[in-house]
């Protein structure tokens, strides 16, 4: 996992220096989004944990793996917001509970 978010960091960084205008505007957005508002920030973040879940989405379920822990999401928050998603996505999104579960493993110590 840490190698799989290395590269997404280094494309990141690629697609800030070749479209800056456009990575800074969307970065505007996800700051306007992911905010406390009607709903809280760690709401917001297990929304996003089962989004990427259904998606399937190996990069974006690490990413907001992270921040939910960080917005005071437990575990046991986070593998549920992610069966949620398999509700919804069926078997396809069941095979990403295995990243989900990477995630966890990777992030609830280190926040």
């Amino acid at each position: 996992m840490k190698e799989m978010m290395d590269d997404f960091n280094k494309a990141m960084l690629y697609f800030s220096k070749m479209n800056p205008e456009e990575f800074r505007k969307f970065n505007e957005f996800v700051s306007s989004v992911l905010r406390d508002g009607k709903l809280s920030l760690k709401t917001k973040e297990l929304i996003a944990v089962g989004i990427s879940v259904n998606s399937r989405c190996s990069y974006c379920i690490a990413l907001h793996t992270e921040k939910a822990f960080k917005a005071g999401a437990t575990e046991e928050e986070i593998m549920e917001a992610g069966t949620v998603a398999v509700l919804m996505g069926g078997g396809q999104s069941f095979t990403y509970m295995t990243e989900l579960k990477k995630a966890i493993d990777r992030y609830k110590e280190r926040t």
